[in-house]
């Protein structure tokens, strides 16, 4: 195929269309400098499914009622990572533990909404929209999208498909499970052709190309593809070359974590990041300071912590922002299977550079319990709030359609 009939018969523009949009995007995607912390900060979302047992992972170890409640599943006091002197992290969750000593966790304690479901569809609906309307369509990050206009990803579990926390968003946000999915698709049909386009894209991209045309979108459309390219080729460079300067642990999460970390080092102008880990429905043998519960604290921690590490070794410290939540807490009783029931109330983990480092508000009371559950001190939206205002600088009062007041989770 002649280098005219490639350009004019549509084979860049097929190639254009036929890429993530995301790349496409991200070529043009401008930092927004005039807001106050908005210049070229990321969110990163970890979403625990299946409701997380806040009850263990901050654990009221200087409460009697604790170990009451909690014959068989009690962390023992010399065992429990103390933030103060009422309450200490999981002893699985050593790297966090570093974190908080370094200043750079933000723990907030009994965060929930009004009324709380405990249906994990309902409850992790009304945590991704920020709503708890009948019907919910849009997602928080979706409507935040709209004013950032920046590329954001969900880094997906195999046949995962996209949360309804981007759903809204002005272009859709693309699931990926790994850097090959960020590769180039073209459209000959054989393998010479796909190698004579791959040849001559590489040519055009670096100005040595005699295409011309003076059709305007034609024009608009080569300098997509163009710049799209160079992203793609720079990922695949990226991905090959990539050393972590810290250790990451082998877990899934860490490798969607360490993803992360390519893509943000790679400088796509990403601003958020999704992803997720699952199994805290812990309805019997959830285990105490080791077993089911523990592994998966293990896992959160190490991977977080990693994560971190090595972006703050990367000089992206202050640019980061982790935001862990779940869709309820556990029940404050354990039950006769030595596990947990769908509860509410529970803790969010924020980390960062930028974090209020400490404990935020007072733990949930175990005496004055709402039907057996731990009653939230803390509306999520006040922490998205903070989220949106103060880190991506979107108004979180258009998001959230309607007024709560930030958390103070960040400096």
């Amino acid at each position: 195929m002649f280098r005219r009939d490639f350009l004019k018969t549509g084979s860049l523009l097929g190639l254009g269309s036929s890429l993530p949009a995301f790349l496409a995007n991200s070529a043009y995607a401008t930092p927004n400098a005039e807001k106050p912390g908005a210049k070229d900060t990321i969110l990163v979302v970890v979403q625990f499914t299946g409701g997380n047992d806040g009850l263990n992972t901050v654990i009221p170890y200087a409460d009697e009622e604790y170990a009451k409640l909690r014959p068989t599943l009690k962390i023992a006091k010399d065992r429990v990572k103390k933030l103060n002197d009422h309450v200490g992290l999981h002893p699985s969750m050593t790297g966090m533990a570093e974190l908080y000593e370094e200043k750079s966790l933000c723990v907030v304690q009994g965060v929930g909404y009004p009324n709380p479901s405990q249906s994990h569809f309902r409850s992790m609906d009304i945590w991704q929209a920020a709503s708890t309307a009948e019907t919910l369509n849009e997602g928080w990050l979706g409507k935040a999208l709209k004013e950032l206009k920046a590329p954001s990803f969900h880094i997906a579990n195999d046949g995962e498909s996209s949360p309804l926390a981007f759903s809204g968003a002005p272009v859709r946000v693309p699931s990926v499970k790994n850097l090959e999915d960020f590769q180039l698709k073209m459209t000959a049909a054989n393998g010479s052709e796909k190698e004579g386009q791959r040849k001559l894209l590489g040519e055009v991209s670096q100005g040595s190309s005699t295409a011309g045309n003076s059709n305007n979108l034609l024009q608009f459309v080569q300098r997509t593809a163009l710049n799209t390219y160079a992203s793609s080729d720079k990922l695949q460079e990226i991905g090959k070359n990539y050393q972590p300067k810290s250790p990451y642990p082998q877990s899934p999460l860490a490798n969607k974590l360490r993803l992360c970390a390519q893509l943000i080092d790679g400088g796509l102008g990403t601003r958020i990041f999704y992803l997720s880990i699952d199994g805290f429905d812990t309805h019997a043998n959830q285990g105490g300071a080791n077993g089911a519960h523990a592994n998966l604290l293990a896992q959160v921690s190490g991977a977080i912590t990693a994560f971190y590490k090595d972006l703050s070794a990367r000089g992206h410290k202050d640019r980061v922002l982790i935001m862990t939540f779940s869709e309820f807490g556990r029940r404050a009783k354990e039950n006769g299977s030595k596990g947990t029931d769908h509860g509410s109330g529970a803790p969010m983990f924020l980390v960062g550079g930028k974090v209020n480092a400490g404990v935020l508000g007072d733990h949930p009371s175990l005496t004055q319990l709402e039907m057996g559950n731990l009653k939230h001190n803390l509306d999520f939206r006040q922490v998205y709030a903070a989220v949106l205002d103060q880190w991506l600088g979107v108004s979180s009062r258009k998001v959230l359609s309607g007024d709560f007041s930030a958390a103070k989770i960040l400096v």
